[in-house]
């Protein structure tokens, strides 16, 4: 049996591992999987494929509230490292307008090589000079293109700091398996962009479901939950004041302090009707008083937030904001209501409406939280003051009601000007 040369050896055991690395490619958009696990086994592929790879980028726009791109950077020394770019009001930054990746987007060209060192290099990038700084040698851009009519892709790069750089045929290696990371990354961001979208609109918990497959009418669950319901005091007289784009403003703050505050005390924002927040903290294994113990650390947090908020308000000469809460615990239908065309994904059932109602009265009664017994005797610990038995809207039995004296925003105020006088 005649033996191949070492190189051709070589060569062929290359080619095998690089089918291997495209075949995981395709697998991995079938099955799904995260754009980090994708890129991390690619780039082990590559290494254990023999291709002298020492940094590799990638970036891609993405349909989020937050922010719109992300980039994953992955070097020997530190591994894979995600950023993330918010949405910026003043442009451009100038380190992406004097980028090689952008550049190539513009004239929508697959590839730019660069070589980094010796007398064929060409640094004609700020990026290319600090990688030619770090040692290294070629530099291979990439452009992948989802939508021909506008950038929707993905886009990339490899360098490497081999002496020679990279040779020809494993440029054509690294060309062949970027094209199938593309599609790959083409699958699997799309599924992404689902969620982010839904996440948006319908909060984390609620599109888990939807994507989970609860998409038909009626499709839902029972569960127990502590639920929260705020509402902003004098939203008509501050729409009737304010500009359209200043009350729009206006309203993000006051969702900043308290939708906020509930998603980073671990709650799920159902609902923002209007000016109000519909949440609830879903009992689990800690039991309903952790899920109360939740949504009173939410409230507490909420309240500091909006008087810190307000002591800048009040600097600024804008009036302060308020806002009552009502909080109860009970059995809720999680699940899809609507017509057979527009469905919305939320809470429905008496412990809903209990919450509701007890912000209502908080506004009759001039406090600035109030919850049911039922709520409050599971959290015995707090100063808690009754009010007695309440009538509600809409409710036939009436509700035992107790308040809960919180630092209310004013008072932050009044302290910010007597330090300023």
């Amino acid at each position: 049996m005649t033996e191949l040369p070492p190189e051709t050896a070589a060569a062929s055991r290359r080619d095998i591992l690089i089918d291997e690395i495209t075949d995981w490619l395709m697998e991995q958009a079938l099955k799904g999987s995260t754009l980090e696990s994708l890129l991390r086994g690619t780039l082990d592929g590559m290494i254990a494929a023999g291709l002298p790879i020492a940094r590799a980028n990638v970036g891609m726009t993405t349909l989020h509230p937050l922010f719109e791109a992300i980039s994953y950077t992955w070097t020997v020394e530190r591994g894979l490292v995600e950023e993330r770019f918010p949405h910026r009001d003043d442009g451009i930054s100038e380190e992406w307008r004097l980028s090689p990746l952008k550049w190539l987007i513009e004239r929508k060209l697959p590839v730019l090589r660069r070589r980094l060192a010796g007398p064929e290099a060409m640094l004609d990038f700020p990026l290319l000079v600090d990688l030619a700084e770090q040692g290294y040698t070629d530099y291979l851009g990439w452009l992948a293109v989802f939508e021909e009519d506008r950038y929707d892709g993905a886009v990339g790069s490899f360098a490497t700091m081999r002496p020679a750089g990279f040779t020809e045929p494993q440029i054509a290696a690294i060309r062949r398996i970027q094209a199938r990371l593309a599609v790959a990354l083409k699958v699997v961001m799309r599924e992404q962009l689902t969620h982010n979208v839904l996440s948006a609109y319908l909060g984390a918990a609620a599109a888990d479901r939807v994507l989970d497959g609860q998409i038909k009418r009626g499709d839902g669950q029972t569960v127990q939950a502590a639920i929260w319901y705020s509402d902003l005091r004098g939203s008509t007289e501050l729409a009737e004041q304010l500009e359209a784009e200043t009350f729009l403003e206006t309203l993000d703050t006051y969702f900043d302090a308290t939708a906020g505050a509930v998603i980073a005390e671990g709650g799920q924002v159902l609902l923002l009707i209007g000016d109000a927040v519909l949440a609830i903290f879903p009992v689990e294994e800690g039991g309903a008083a952790d899920a109360c113990r939740q949504a009173l650390a939410a409230t507490q947090r909420a309240y500091a937030d909006m008087a810190d908020i307000n002591a800048r308000r009040t600097v600024d000469g804008a009036p302060p904001l308020r806002f009552g809460l009502g909080l109860h615990v009970g059995e809720l239908l999680f699940g899809n209501i609507g017509t057979r065309e527009r469905l919305e994904f939320t809470v429905v059932g008496r412990a809903v409406n209990v919450a509701a109602r007890l912000e209502e009265l908080s506004k009759t009664l001039d406090r600035s939280v109030l919850a049911s017994t039922d709520f409050a005797k599971l959290l015995p610990s707090e100063a808690w003051e009754a009010l007695g038995a309440r009538e509600l809207r809409g409710l036939a039995d009436p509700v035992e009601v107790m308040t809960l004296a919180v630092e209310h925003p004013l008072e932050r105020i009044q302290e910010a000007e007597r330090r300023k006088a």
